[in-house]
């Protein structure tokens, strides 16, 4: 097994109970790194469960009509990525600064009863599927894939250097494609819908059709962050 399909998650010892983290217009994908600035109440106290236990966070996207009941339980997308805490800084006010590192999708399956103030689901984990008789496309793909995401990358020398040594290296297609939609300024919903899809050839498909359009009609535009990685996002 290669780092990037281990990334130390064991599902031996995972008990598919997570700690729950809605947050309104973030998709966290695989083998990603989200800084999150923690300042609610609720989920700091769900931050310190998890620095307590086994420093998984499930983020979860919030769903539209979210804003009538941000405060109770609204409603969030039914497949989120798991989440673990890597390093995180209290801050004087008792806010916290985290990195919280993409380790799988999970597919919600029923959400529990509250506990310490914040929300609790069973879930499921997704693993990628690679059709076997897909393999002989991959290259094709990947070279695709890297010329038009190189189109609509922008243009901030620190951000090609390191998106051109991760095409450049034999990470798997699948990581590829996560890192990508994870990078490039897309629609909440079509994120949600890479995230949703565990096939890989044809999630590279649909990133592959949204680069090229893009790319086509934006071609010197910034389509992107313009800092890569992204800065601290608000819970």
């Amino acid at each position: 097994m290669s780092k990037f399909q281990d990334l130390s998650f064991s599902f031996e010892d995972f008990s598919g109970t997570v700690r729950l983290l809605p947050l309104p217009n973030l998709v966290l994908f695989p083998y990603v790194m989200q800084p999150l600035h923690i300042f609610e109440g609720r989920y700091r106290h769900l931050l310190e469960d998890a620095l307590d236990g086994d420093r998984l966070i499930a983020l979860a996207t919030l769903a539209p009509g979210w804003e009538d009941d941000y405060e109770g339980r609204p409603p969030v997308y039914p497949v989120a990525c798991l989440g673990r805490i890597t390093t995180h800084c209290r801050l004087e006010d008792g806010t916290y600064n985290v990195l919280l590192l993409g380790l799988r999708r999970v597919r919600l399956v029923r959400e529990l009863a509250p506990s310490g103030g914040f929300r609790r689901a069973e879930v499921e984990v997704c693993a990628d599927y690679n059709a076997p008789h897909q393999a002989a496309a991959e290259d094709t793909l990947r070279s695709k894939l890297r010329e038009a995401f190189m189109r609509v990358l922008p243009m901030v020398l620190e951000s090609h250097e390191q998106l051109e040594s991760l095409f450049d290296s034999d990470v798997p297609l699948g990581v590829l494609t996560d890192v990508i939609s994870f990078a490039i300024d897309l629609p909440v919903e079509y994120k949600e819908t890479l995230l949703s899809q565990t096939d890989v050839h044809r999630r590279a498909g649909m990133l592959l059709r949204h680069l090229s359009a893009a790319s086509a009609q934006f071609e010197s535009a910034c389509c992107g962050p313009t800092v890569f990685p992204p800065q601290f996002s608000p819970n």
